[in-house]
Protein backbone atom coordinates (compact mmCIF):
# COMPACT_ATOMS: atom_id res chain seq x y z
CA UNK A 1 0.00 0.00 0.00
CA UNK A 2 1.12 3.27 -0.88
CA UNK A 3 0.51 6.42 1.61
CA UNK A 4 1.96 10.08 1.29
CA UNK A 5 4.69 10.73 3.50
CA UNK A 6 4.54 14.33 6.18
CA UNK A 7 6.71 16.05 2.92
CA UNK A 8 4.69 14.79 0.51
CA UNK A 9 6.27 11.92 -1.20
CA UNK A 10 5.29 8.28 -1.29
CA UNK A 11 6.19 5.87 0.65
CA UNK A 12 5.55 2.60 2.01
CA UNK A 13 3.96 1.83 5.22
CA UNK A 14 5.58 -1.27 6.65
CA UNK A 15 3.46 -1.40 10.47
CA UNK A 16 3.89 -1.06 13.91
CA UNK A 17 7.54 -0.93 15.36
CA UNK A 18 8.65 -2.94 18.19
CA UNK A 19 8.52 -0.01 21.06
CA UNK A 20 4.61 0.66 19.92
CA UNK A 21 3.97 -2.63 20.52
CA UNK A 22 5.68 -2.83 23.49
CA UNK A 23 4.28 0.25 24.75
CA UNK A 24 0.75 -1.27 24.01
CA UNK A 25 1.45 -4.56 25.75
CA UNK A 26 2.69 -2.64 29.15
CA UNK A 27 -0.83 -0.77 28.89
CA UNK A 28 -2.74 -3.83 28.50
CA UNK A 29 -0.60 -5.56 31.22
CA UNK A 30 -1.23 -2.36 33.79
CA UNK A 31 -5.48 -2.46 32.77
CA UNK A 32 -5.26 -6.24 33.41
CA UNK A 33 -3.59 -5.86 37.02
CA UNK A 34 -5.73 -3.06 37.94
CA UNK A 35 -9.18 -5.50 37.10
CA UNK A 36 -7.68 -8.13 39.07
CA UNK A 37 -7.08 -5.96 42.19
CA UNK A 38 -10.66 -5.22 42.08
CA UNK A 39 -11.89 -9.12 41.34
CA UNK A 40 -9.82 -9.68 44.69
CA UNK A 41 -11.00 -6.75 46.90
CA UNK A 42 -14.82 -7.48 45.60
CA UNK A 43 -13.84 -11.52 46.68
CA UNK A 44 -13.36 -10.17 50.41
CA UNK A 45 -16.31 -7.50 50.27
CA UNK A 46 -18.22 -10.83 49.77
CA UNK A 47 -16.84 -13.06 52.54
CA UNK A 48 -17.36 -10.10 54.94
CA UNK A 49 -20.91 -9.47 53.46
CA UNK A 50 -21.80 -13.39 53.93
CA UNK A 51 -20.15 -13.33 57.21
CA UNK A 52 -21.85 -10.05 58.55
CA UNK A 53 -25.13 -11.66 57.59
CA UNK A 54 -24.30 -14.61 59.39
CA UNK A 55 -23.58 -12.88 62.73
CA UNK A 56 -26.90 -10.90 62.29
CA UNK A 57 -28.78 -14.30 62.20
CA UNK A 58 -27.28 -15.54 65.04
CA UNK A 59 -27.91 -12.57 67.02
CA UNK A 60 -31.54 -13.24 66.16
CA UNK A 61 -31.79 -16.69 66.68
CA UNK A 62 -29.89 -16.44 70.03
CA UNK A 63 -32.59 -13.42 70.64
CA UNK A 64 -35.12 -15.77 70.32
CA UNK A 65 -34.21 -18.26 72.00
CA UNK A 66 -33.89 -16.24 74.80
CA UNK A 67 -37.25 -14.70 74.35
CA UNK A 68 -38.88 -18.15 74.34
CA UNK A 69 -37.35 -18.91 77.72
CA UNK A 70 -37.89 -15.60 79.95
CA UNK A 71 -37.36 -16.61 82.98
CA UNK A 72 -33.84 -18.02 82.71
CA UNK A 73 -32.22 -14.86 83.43
CA UNK A 74 -28.66 -14.78 84.11
CA UNK A 75 -28.63 -18.08 83.49
CA UNK A 76 -27.52 -17.21 79.66
CA UNK A 77 -24.62 -15.72 80.15
CA UNK A 78 -23.11 -18.88 81.77
CA UNK A 79 -21.56 -22.25 80.05
CA UNK A 80 -23.60 -24.42 77.58
CA UNK A 81 -24.00 -28.16 78.46
CA UNK A 82 -25.73 -30.65 75.50
CA UNK A 83 -28.84 -31.54 77.88
CA UNK A 84 -31.02 -33.22 74.90
CA UNK A 85 -33.43 -30.43 75.99
CA UNK A 86 -34.49 -30.46 72.16
CA UNK A 87 -35.92 -33.74 70.54
CA UNK A 88 -34.06 -35.93 73.33
CA UNK A 89 -37.66 -36.05 75.18
CA UNK A 90 -35.51 -34.96 78.34
CA UNK A 91 -37.88 -32.60 80.40
CA UNK A 92 -35.63 -29.40 80.80
CA UNK A 93 -36.26 -26.79 83.38
CA UNK A 94 -35.14 -23.16 82.67
CA UNK A 95 -31.79 -23.01 83.40
CA UNK A 96 -30.97 -26.66 81.96
CA UNK A 97 -32.66 -25.41 78.91
CA UNK A 98 -30.54 -22.02 78.72
CA UNK A 99 -27.66 -24.42 78.99
CA UNK A 100 -28.70 -26.41 75.69
CA UNK A 101 -29.08 -23.22 73.93
CA UNK A 102 -25.84 -21.69 74.93
CA UNK A 103 -24.16 -24.93 73.35
CA UNK A 104 -26.26 -25.10 70.41
CA UNK A 105 -25.51 -21.05 69.61
CA UNK A 106 -21.82 -21.87 70.35
CA UNK A 107 -21.77 -24.54 67.78
CA UNK A 108 -24.07 -22.40 65.20
CA UNK A 109 -21.01 -19.59 65.38
CA UNK A 110 -18.34 -22.08 65.25
CA UNK A 111 -19.86 -23.43 62.25
CA UNK A 112 -20.38 -19.83 60.29
CA UNK A 113 -18.14 -17.72 61.31
CA UNK A 114 -14.01 -17.98 61.69
CA UNK A 115 -13.38 -17.95 65.34
CA UNK A 116 -17.19 -17.16 65.97
CA UNK A 117 -18.15 -16.46 69.73
CA UNK A 118 -21.15 -15.28 71.22
CA UNK A 119 -21.32 -13.64 74.56
CA UNK A 120 -24.28 -12.61 76.78
CA UNK A 121 -24.63 -10.11 79.30
CA UNK A 122 -27.51 -9.90 81.62
CA UNK A 123 -28.63 -6.62 83.18
CA UNK A 124 -31.43 -7.13 85.88
CA UNK A 125 -30.86 -3.67 87.11
CA UNK A 126 -33.54 -2.51 85.07
CA UNK A 127 -37.12 -2.87 83.95
CA UNK A 128 -37.66 -5.31 81.51
CA UNK A 129 -34.40 -6.42 82.10
CA UNK A 130 -32.01 -6.30 79.10
CA UNK A 131 -29.70 -8.67 77.39
CA UNK A 132 -26.85 -7.42 75.05
CA UNK A 133 -26.12 -10.53 72.60
CA UNK A 134 -22.35 -9.89 70.86
CA UNK A 135 -21.17 -12.33 68.01
CA UNK A 136 -17.68 -12.12 67.28
CA UNK A 137 -15.45 -12.98 64.35
CA UNK A 138 -11.72 -12.83 63.09
CA UNK A 139 -11.67 -11.03 59.57
CA UNK A 140 -8.17 -10.64 58.01
CA UNK A 141 -6.12 -8.23 59.88
CA UNK A 142 -9.15 -7.28 62.19
CA UNK A 143 -11.82 -8.91 64.61
CA UNK A 144 -15.24 -7.55 63.66
CA UNK A 145 -18.67 -8.05 65.81
CA UNK A 146 -22.19 -7.27 65.92
CA UNK A 147 -23.71 -6.11 69.16
CA UNK A 148 -27.73 -6.04 69.53
CA UNK A 149 -29.50 -5.31 73.39
CA UNK A 150 -32.60 -6.46 73.97
CA UNK A 151 -35.68 -6.21 76.84
CA UNK A 152 -37.21 -9.55 77.85
CA UNK A 153 -40.31 -9.58 80.08
CA UNK A 154 -40.23 -12.51 82.69
CA UNK A 155 -43.40 -14.29 82.29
Amino acid sequence: MRNLNDNGTLGRQRGFSLVEVLIALIILSVGMLGIAGLYVQSMQAGRTSMFRHHAVTLAGDVADRIRANPRAGAAYTGVGGNNNCVGGGVDCNEAEMAANDIFVWDQQATDTLPNGDITVLFDDSVVPPLYTITVGWDEPGEQLSYTVTIPVLGI
